[in-house]
């Protein structure tokens, strides 16, 4: 991760310090413990278990640095600086997909904490940079691969 700042909610904020704590007390202590078991079973050269272990360690101390960085460089958006009147980071926006008549509510979000299966999506995602700026009946069209979509703004709340 480069030294830009983290464009992150106050929410998004406390899921990467509450996340960070687990991993560094508790899922260290964990894999610590799942490779000193692997090594009482002898010759760590063909123990799977002691593999899998290091393995686990090394991918959950790139997610330390990962959160630590993201710590380090976030960019609060704060709830209370939020503008109601036009589409922004940390706005939820309650759009009318146009060409299916169905309306879809989605929150803005700094792309590391995009989760679209909450509706979370980055200010950067095509939907997410069209949208931002926007304000209440104002039309969008999105170039995605499966074509042209266009969503008009019903509410920012």
């Amino acid at each position: 991760m480069n030294t830009k700042e983290v464009l992150i909610t106050e929410e998004g904020f406390e899921k990467v310090k509450i996340e960070l704590e687990y991993l560094k007390v508790e899922k260290r202590q964990e894999v610590a413990g799942r490779i000193k078991i692997a090594r009482e079973f002898g010759d760590i050269s063909e123990n799977s278990e002691y593999d899998e272990a290091k393995k686990e360690q090394a991918e959950t101390e790139a997610r330390i640095a990962k959160l630590e960085n993201i710590v380090k460089y976030a960019k609060l958006i704060m709830k209370d600086s939020i503008a109601k009147d036009i589409v922004s980071i940390g706005s939820k926006v309650i759009v009318l997909a146009l060409d299916e008549e169905e309306e879809e509510t989605y929150e803005i979000v700094g792309s590391t904490e995009a989760d679209p299966y909450e509706n979370k999506i980055s200010n950067v995602s095509p939907v997410g940079s069209e949208l931002i700026g926007k304000k209440v009946g104002d039309v969008v069209e999105v170039i995605v691969p499966a074509g042209a979509l266009k969503y008009k703004v019903v509410n920012i709340v």
